[in-house]
């Protein structure tokens, strides 16, 4: 069964995230969900989730943090990171991917997106 994350200050997008992976295949995953990028470090220092998905604007520690912190970590370094944003910014998505984020996501997300953006994780 497959562990995921989702990090938003929102508890609305939250559920919308979760409800767009439960459409596209993974409703029986183990969600952990999270209020900021510290929160979502903690579970997934942790629970050694298979996918993070977080925002990029939350307080406490904001998503682009969370993903340096993430990426800098021998033991998350391999995590496949999603970041959900709508800041809708082509040279904020060229640094997040650059940082290591798999996909940038523009909010609100879709299941078609979503299923697009995680093809190769639906398959393992």
């Amino acid at each position: 069964m497959k562990r995921i994350i989702i990090a938003d200050d929102s508890a609305t997008a939250r559920m919308f995230i979760k409800r767009c992976l439960d459409i596209i295949g993974l409703s029986e995953a183990e969600y952990v969900e999270a209020e900021h990028g510290k929160e979502a470090l903690a579970a997934a220092k942790e629970k050694l989730p298979d996918l993070l998905l977080t925002d990029l604007n939350m307080p406490v520690m904001d998503g682009e943090t969370l993903l340096k912190w993430v990426k800098a970590s021998p033991k998350l370094c391999d995590l496949p990171v999603i970041v959900i944003t709508s800041a809708g910014n082509p040279a904020k998505e060229a640094q997040l991917l650059k940082l290591g984020a798999r996909q940038v996501l523009n909010k609100p997300v879709s299941p078609p997106v979503m299923m697009q953006a995680l093809a190769d994780f639906l398959d393992d």
